[in-house]
């Protein structure tokens, strides 16, 4: 009991100048004052504005995945001026930083860097400068928020027991970053990690998250379905590749519909197709392509044979030939994102003496995904959404909109959760974490 009251201490000094928690104050109630302290640091003007500066420029010059350099080299600047240690470059672009005493526990706090490929419609000030690129999901202020929180943190660096690790992510939109940053060794030491994204629908100052499947799993495909082109008056002379890909398309749709448990959630959507240039030609051959979700590996890996078998089946019932490309080195199956039951609870303690439990919601599950789903294959993780809709700015796009906007208001609310998820963790688990001393390595 004596040593919880000095680690309590000591960890809470680190939150401002003085103790955020009066001396007094050393019971599991005093911790609950945690979150508050640091959302009150959060929303001061200075570090409001610095966030807000840092996710505009970052919104006018995106970058695609894996090719954040520029975002790198701000990030890198930014940890520089505060003193904070890094490594770079991890998963060609990545950043991956350590605050406290490089020693256990070791909790990691992430956000993603990339942009998406397209046109940003909204006419504002700080409207991206690429044509073609637009941060229209929202990284832009993930990237703001965690360094909102760093700031935070470093200040008062000398009192943490323990290790904040963040992790500034690469190509999560597609590009399986995450993924890279685990092969790169970084966080094998890492206890828990914590992630949000910024959430269009629900309202500011509260979040919403869920225990277990929350993302689906994810893949996705491309069939080039080959006949023999002619003159679309003389069709038997011919052999359509059209005719096939609109049955194919059609027969994908029975996969889910007469194959699937329908209470187990499953997706199949042909996306694109692509064939033929004039009304009066058959061409010779068609391409299509689409994507696939469900919320465990063993449906997204039964889905992914279906769809093959169904493609060059029904493309071979038409006379036509068929190859189905899954893109498994470019962009390998994403696994479903599945919240730790234990890490949620904290979570809703957390959020919930922040925000009030009454704006700490459950959320259904999704069928969009997120690579965050590989951090949780093989580390503890939660991810949450963050709100900010305002009925003051009126409807909000939803994210990858041409439209997308940020209401920079959520971003202490985000920088604050980084930060008092990875605070109380350190002091919660302190007494629990004990690796034998063989096993400790600097990574960091």
């Amino acid at each position: 009991m004596e040593f919880m009251r000095v680690s309590v201490l000591l960890v809470l000094s680190l939150l401002s100048p003085t103790p955020i928690l009066s001396d007094s104050c050393f019971s599991s109630n005093g911790l609950s004052e945690i979150p508050k302290k640091l959302l009150t640091l959060a929303q001061k003007p200075e570090l409001f504005d610095w966030m807000v500066g840092i996710r505009r420029k970052i919104h006018e010059n995106p970058e695609l995945g894996y090719e954040e350099f520029e975002t790198s080299k701000m990030i890198r600047a930014e940890l520089d001026k505060m003193g904070i240690a890094y490594k770079y470059p991890i998963a060609v672009t990545g950043v991956v930083g350590s605050i406290g005493t490089g020693k256990p526990p070791l909790v990691a706090i992430r956000a993603d860097m990339d942009a998406l490929a397209m046109q940003e419609m909204v006419e504002w000030e700080h409207k991206s400068k690429i044509p073609g690129k637009m941060h229209s999901c929202g990284h832009d202020a993930h990237v703001a928020m965690l360094l909102g929180a760093a700031k935070i943190l470093k200040e008062h660096e000398k009192d943490l027991q323990g290790t904040i690790v963040l992790v500034f992510q690469p190509a999560e939109e597609g590009g399986c970053g995450a993924k890279k940053i685990l092969d790169a060794g970084v966080l094998e030491n890492v206890n828990a990690i914590f992630g949000l994204h910024v959430a269009n629908h629900i309202p500011l100052a509260e979040v919403a998250s869920r225990s277990g499947p929350f993302f689906a799993g994810s893949g996705f495909f491309e069939a080039t379905i080959s006949g023999k082109g002619g003159h679309a008056a003389l069709p038997h002379h011919a052999v359509d590749p059209i005719l096939a890909a609109s049955n194919v398309v059609s027969s994908l749709q029975h996969i889910v519909s007469r194959e699937v448990d329908p209470l187990d959630s499953q997706v199949v959507t042909v996306g694109k197709v692509q064939g033929g240039e004039a009304f009066n030609v058959i061409p010779d051959s068609v391409t299509i392509g689409g994507t696939f979700r469900a919320f465990s590996m063993e449906s997204v890996l039964q889905l992914k044979q279906r769809i093959e078998e169904v493609i060059i089946g029904q493309a071979t019932v038409q006379r036509c030939n068929a190859t189905v490309n899954f893109f498994e080195d470019e962009k390998p199956l994403s696994p479903p994102l599945v919240n730790h039951e234990e890490l949620h609870a904290y979570f809703q303690n957390v959020a919930g003496d922040m925000l009030g439990a009454h704006k700490v919601k459950d959320h259904p599950p999704i069928m969009g995904g997120e690579d965050f789903a590989y951090y949780q294959e093989a580390i503890p993780g939660f991810f949450f959404f963050l709100g900010m809709k305002d009925e003051r700015l009126g409807y909000m796009d939803s994210p990858h909109s041409p439209y997308f906007r940020i209401n920079e208001d959520a971003l202490p609310y985000g920088a604050a959760l980084h930060a008092s998820l990875a605070v109380r963790y350190l002091i919660e688990t302190q007494q629990e974490v004990a690796l034998p001393k063989q096993e400790i390595r600097d990574e960091l």
